[in-house]
């Protein structure tokens, strides 16, 4: 069974960040992970993607933007209907959490990092 793919938006294929981090681990732990940045590079064997997915089949949004830099994305992230939008901490931002519950997509607070590694992805 193929488990939900995760976009991972704001990837960065530099080690010392959490988006680097959050994509390792769930690429470790088997789960499907679309990693988009902006930057061009690898994180371990995934390639960081420049290209917005076209596919319909992303379920959880994990966000490494700021409420500022995530505006331009309100409308592609919508438009994927994810189950879920994760909101890592410096990411928090009421605007987009409201127009996603509008849609009935979850909004969370909490870091990717700690749900991987207790259990409650």
């Amino acid at each position: 069974m193929k488990t939900p793919v995760t976009l991972v938006l704001g990837a960065s294929p530099n080690p010392d960040r959490y988006s680097f981090l959050a994509t390792s681990l769930l690429h470790e732990k088997n789960y499907e992970v679309y990693p988009f940045g902006i930057k061009k590079g690898q994180i371990g064997e995934l390639s960081i993607i420049n290209e917005w997915p076209k596919n319909d089949s992303i379920d959880t949004v994990t966000l490494y933007v700021g409420p500022a830099g995530q505006v331009e994305y309100y409308d592609a992230i919508l438009n994927l209907a994810p189950r879920r939008i994760i909101f890592n901490p410096g990411t928090e931002n009421p605007d987009l959490q409201a127009l996603a519950n509008e849609k009935g997509i979850e909004t969370i607070e909490a870091c990717t990092l700690v749900m991987l590694k207790t259990g409650q992805y």
